[in-house]
């Protein structure tokens, strides 16, 4: 059957999008460790160029591939981890197989629909990545800073009223809270029944997730004078963490990114409103001004 130009143009887009998803995959399988994860890149970068060929035979025409596109993948992957990199690449595969099923006619490119199918269940059991393994405590360290401090911070704007005390104490109360994490993450992980390097593994992750946020919540109050400029942009800096890190979450772990982000964000900020009133209830009823 003859194809008309309109037909053929969308193939010639599709052609491309092969092209380039065959050479990520197969960079990314360069970088991969696990050999099974490997040897399912390799694959599946394997079926994305046999794609390519057959969209060739309708178009009558070769394409380059989207350089830009896989310097993104290839970096994402390096920066975020394999899985991260390859979940983003599940959502456009996800969509590749809707497009083939217009050309119902053409048996060899709804066979492209199939496999494009196949791929995401390939895509969803791929990857056993340590960083994952231990999201948990990242979570818990994340979770566990973003209620404390963006509630202590608050707090404290109100008691104390002096920007450079705020850091000095928020720093010194988030150093110690990050131990004790730490240290209750390695105990909970060892009781558990785990070999004691994943607890000291995941007792890490947790205690660097929890500085990290501490760190980024009061460098508002050390740079900026104003108490109550320097809790709005801590405000919006907790925000943002929760943003960026719930978006990686969701898809890396391909849950729903708007249901965590408004469970985690409204907790926060619960906290820290209650807090700002406790702080000034407090500074009240004493009659302490600092």
């Amino acid at each position: 059957m003859q194809m008309d130009e309109q037909m053929k143009r969308k193939l010639l887009r599709f052609q491309r999008n092969e092209i380039t998803e065959s050479i990520v995959y197969k960079k990314l399988a360069r970088i991969e460790k696990n050999p099974a994860n490997r040897d399912v890149l390799l694959q599946i970068g394997a079926d994305e160029l046999r794609h390519y060929e057959i969209l060739c035979k309708h178009t009558g025409r070769k394409v380059s591939p989207n350089n830009r596109r896989i310097f993104k993948f290839y970096w994402l992957a390096r920066i975020f981890g394999l899985t991260f990199a390859v979940k983003l690449m599940e959502k456009g595969e996800a969509n590749a197989k809707y497009n083939y099923l217009a050309y119902e006619d053409y048996p060899d490119i709804q066979e492209i629909s199939i496999e494009e199918e196949k791929h995401e269940l390939f895509l969803l059991g791929l990857i056993n990545e340590e960083r994952l393994s231990y999201m948990g405590s990242v979570v818990l360290g994340l979770n566990d800073a973003l209620v404390e401090f963006t509630g202590a911070l608050a707090g404290f704007t109100l008691a104390l009223n002096d920007s450079r005390l705020i850091a000095l104490i928020g720093a010194i109360t988030g150093i110690s809270a990050a131990l004790s994490m730490a240290s209750s993450e390695y105990l909970s992980t060892k009781s558990d029944g785990e070999s004691r390097k994943r607890a000291l593994r995941a007792s890490t992750y947790t205690g660097i997730a929890y500085i990290f946020t501490v760190i980024a919540l009061v460098s508002p109050f050390i740079f900026i004078n104003n108490v109550l400029i320097a809790l709005a942009c801590m405000l919006v800096i907790a925000l943002a963490i929760i943003a960026l890190f719930n978006y990686y979450y969701s898809i890396a772990r391909g849950e729903s990114f708007k249901k965590r982000f408004s469970e985690m964000a409204a907790l926060s900020f619960s906290v820290a409103a209650i807090s700002f009133l406790i702080g000034y209830a407090l500074k009240k009823f004493t009659g302490i001004e600092v």
